[in-house]
């Protein structure tokens, strides 16, 4: 039988509730796509972005959702500047190489590229490197390549048109990072639907090699996790050396709220000890590619040697930090008053409150107005807060400021109802107690039913 993943604590009672530097909460992130790395001493994390690629780099995982980007490539040859997708970056020899996949405009026309760094840092600055195309695969739709280590060799993992899916797995011998050298292998992989096998990834451990995969359309809430292996040794080209494995390796968690969990990755933990998987996933169970957002949780390895990634946890739940992680002193701040920290919320006006959200909230309650005037009043002691709360169809427009401050206009609406969505991240502010004011301003868009606004979680800074 499976071994349970390792324990992580989430909070329950306020009695429950761990020390703050030593733990964090997802999301990191409200892009999908993830890939993330540790090196020199931070954390680097790279998202979907469309328009170029962006990273966000912190020295402890809690750190990321407030960590400033950094724009680390855009392009102006028109054949490869739009829909710029799911990059991943590697350390070869004193160099890293960004592998992405981008088209000019159409999605058919989405094909595979790399850059090569400067000098030795993941956020670049980066210079066009090469198109990667197998010689069988010329001019042929591809995504989310990826890299395959086998026995001292390379090879292009890629998502692309075979004779088995229009999103088939695919792999390609390479002569160096940033060359493909032979035509592409295709691969007939097991999904539990039939319409795609993307975003590979790779684990290595006693010997074999595990190819992970996503399976099912990323819109879908059964968008999962499946898994191939190879043994040492073996041609990672020849089709009948790898064994697939029956069944989802990680899938939807109605339980908790968690749907269309994939497209992701493996990192090890600062001291080398702990795996970890970051992937995207949503808190809704809507056929929607909008409000896939990143999380992380830990790993373990089974008796027989195979990885399990166990089941995805609830949007919110307090981690442990990675072992080696230093821990930034972050905290929550739940709408009913409750704390792991030096915080506190008010309200002043008329506002409802309860738990008929369930699993789309931060200790399933929150509270919402649509009263002009209503407030809600965070008081913290840090250097930033983000606001994480319900988006909905009836939801309006909130004016937000900080220390008395001027108002900014943020919209609550969404075309579906997701909960803990990002909505508002604060400047960087001197360190000490601020004040964060909610204030409803009973209108809404036209697209909207209504003018509510929605208090959930608040995520406060200390670094």
């Amino acid at each position: 039988m499976p071994q349970d993943p390792p324990p992580t604590t989430e909070t329950t009672t306020d009695e429950a509730a761990p020390a703050a530097s030593g733990t964090f909460r997802n999301p990191l992130n409200p892009g999908p796509d993830p890939f993330l790395t540790y090196a020199n001493g931070e954390y680097h994390l790279a998202t979907t972005q469309g328009d170029g690629i962006r990273m966000w780099s912190a020295s402890s995982l809690a750190d990321l959702l407030a960590a400033d980007p950094v724009t680390v490539w855009t392009d102006t040859d028109p054949s490869r500047d739009q829909h710029i997708w799911a990059p991943e970056f590697y350390r070869f020899g004193d160099r890293w190489y960004m592998y992405y996949t981008a088209d000019d405009g159409v999605d058919e026309h989405h094909r595979l590229f790399v850059l090569e760094s400067e000098g030795d840092d993941p956020r670049g600055p980066y210079h066009f490197k090469a198109k990667l195309e197998p010689p069988n695969h010329v001019d042929k739709f591809a995504i989310d390549p990826g890299i395959l280590q086998h026995d001292g060799k390379l090879y292009l993992a890629y998502s692309g048109l075979n004779e088995y899916q229009h999103n088939g797995l695919n792999i390609a011998p390479m002569s160096n990072p940033y060359t493909v050298s032979g035509d592409a292998v295709p691969f007939d992989a097991a999904g539990g639907c039939p319409e795609v096998r993307e975003g590979p990834a790779f684990l290595y451990r006693n010997g074999k090699t595990w190819m992970t995969y996503s399976a099912c359309d990323t819109g879908k809430p059964d968008y999962q996790v499946w898994m191939m292996s190879l043994p040492e040794g073996a041609d990672p080209l020849v089709r009948e050396n790898w064994t697939q494995h029956d069944g989802a390796l990680f899938s939807r968690n109605d339980e908790v709220g968690v749907y269309g969990p994939g497209h992701h990755t493996f990192f090890t933990s600062p001291d080398g000890t702990e795996d970890w998987i970051i992937y995207h996933a949503k808190n809704t169970s809507e056929n929607t590619y909008t409000h896939r957002t990143t999380r992380a949780q830990p790993i373990s390895w089974n008796d027989d040697g195979s990885p399990n990634l166990g089941r995805p946890l609830a949007l919110g739940a307090t981690l442990d930090l990675p072992s080696g992680d230093p821990g930034s002193g972050n905290y929550w701040i739940n709408d009913d008053g409750r704390s792991s920290g030096d915080g506190t919320v008010t309200f002043e006006g008329n506002w409802n409150s309860g738990s008929g959200c369930a699993t789309q909230c931060f200790w399933s309650d929150d509270h919402w107005s649509d009263e002009p005037g209503a407030t809600a009043t965070f008081t913290f002691t840090g250097t930033r807060i983000a606001l994480l709360s319900v988006e909905d169809t009836g939801n309006g427009i909130a004016a937000i400021s900080v220390d008395g401050g001027p108002e900014e206009r943020v919209d609550f609406h969404g075309p579906i109802r997701t909960g803990e969505t990002v909505h508002y991240l604060s400047p960087r502010l001197p360190e000490g107690e601020h004040t964060l004011t909610v204030r409803v301003t009973g209108e809404h868009n036209p697209d909207s039913g209504g003018a509510f606004v929605s208090v959930d979680r608040a995520e406060v800074y200390t670094d």
